[in-house]
């Protein structure tokens, strides 16, 4: 396992392609100098000690010790011992909706952004847990198996488009199942599925799945996103926004009965999501309440520093460049070394 300790030193590098562009700039405001005082190869024979090639060899040392100390400054390690540890936590599977009706624009800034936000906010929560991630349209399928790595899991969850399920509608019921079989086989755990919807399915068998994945022990909160009043569904092109064939513009709408039913079902609760924060409040609440058990989780609990052997590198160039001259020695030119350096 590899990682930085302190990682915001890398952000130094922002500054390597301006080293680049200064230096290149440089030299050709360096060249112009020199032809406004005469030929060039008059002023090399006035000149036959200034080298053209050692000043950039010199750069270009010194800019691969800015950059290793850029790696150096961010503490680069090694896991170099792994456990097995237990925790207590629950399990949680999210099934979030990408059908193209969470693209509308009710709750801001979009229906599947602001669904995404709420994940991400409650991941960030999460400590001892464990978290799974399902998308689902007409279809779904794993995009995340339940882990306790959250950092993979923000990673996923950024990923997430309707493009990922070509086969549109929404099928609550298949994610429901999905979810129901994504859970580890520890008991006495805490498990909870969560489905983040506009609740328009178009399947149907959601309330019976979700009363089937209660008998089991799982309990389901659902989350509704939008409007009851209804919106229209942007389209491909900015401005537009989709239509049947009829030409009709297509509206989507909030099914609250729907969701409050699936919720009832699966003995969770249900909230509405707005432009405020207040349902990720209740759903926290909510967690606090189901059971936490001991949850086996691998990490690596020993990490090995490296920074001693990017220290090595830099002070080996740190002294080629201090026994680099910006002239050419006198005393050297019979090596064959420097002698391509003065038909440079």
């Amino acid at each position: 396992m590899f990682k930085f300790a302190n990682p915001e030193y890398l952000y130094l590098l922002v500054l390597v392609p301006v080293l680049v562009v200064l230096h290149v700039l440089s030299n050709i405001r360096r060249r112009r100098k020199l032809a406004e005082y005469g030929d060039a190869e008059l002023l090399s024979r006035l000149m036959p000690d200034a080298s053209s090639v050692r000043p950039n060899i010199r750069f270009w040392l010194l800019f691969a010790s800015y950059t290793l100390c850029c790696f150096l400054l961010a503490r680069p390690q090694f896991g170099s011992k792994q456990e097995t540890i237990t925790r207590k936590g629950i399990e949680t599977v999210i099934a979030l909706d990408i059908s193209n009706s969470m693209l509308a624009e009710d709750v801001a800034p979009s229906r599947l952004d602001k669904s995404k936000r709420i994940i991400s906010n409650l991941v960030d929560r999460f400590q001892d847990d464990k978290v799974g991630l399902i998308v689902f349209a007409g279809d779904a399928f794993v995009q995340l198996p339940i882990t306790s790595d959250f950092i993979s899991a923000k990673v996923f969850l950024n990923a997430i488009s309707p493009g990922l399920i070509s086969r549109q509608g929404t099928d609550i019921k298949t994610a429901i199942e999905l979810a129901t079989r994504s859970f580890t086989p520890n008991e006495g755990v805490g498990k909870a599925i969560i489905i983040i919807t506009d609740g328009e399915d178009f399947e149907g068998g959601a309330v019976e799945a979700a009363a089937a994945a209660a008998e089991k022990g799982y309990q389901i909160y659902v989350m509704g996103v939008g409007l009851p009043t209804g919106t229209p569904i942007p389209g491909e092109r900015r401005g537009e926004f989709r239509k049947d064939k009829d030409g009709n513009v297509v509206m989507t709408h909030l099914n609250e009965e729907m969701c409050r039913n699936i919720a009832a079902a699966g003995k969770g609760a249900y909230f509405y999501v707005d432009n405020s924060n207040a349902a990720e409040k209740a759903l926290q609440k909510e967690f606090d309440k189901l059971a936490k058990a001991d949850v086996e989780t691998t990490v690596y609990t020993e990490y090995d520093e490296q920074f001693a052997i990017i220290a090595w590198i830099i002070l080996v160039i740190m002294l080629f460049e201090i026994f680099i001259c910006e002239s050419r020695n006198p005393r050297l030119r019979n090596f064959s070394l420097f002698k391509v350096d003065e038909e440079k």
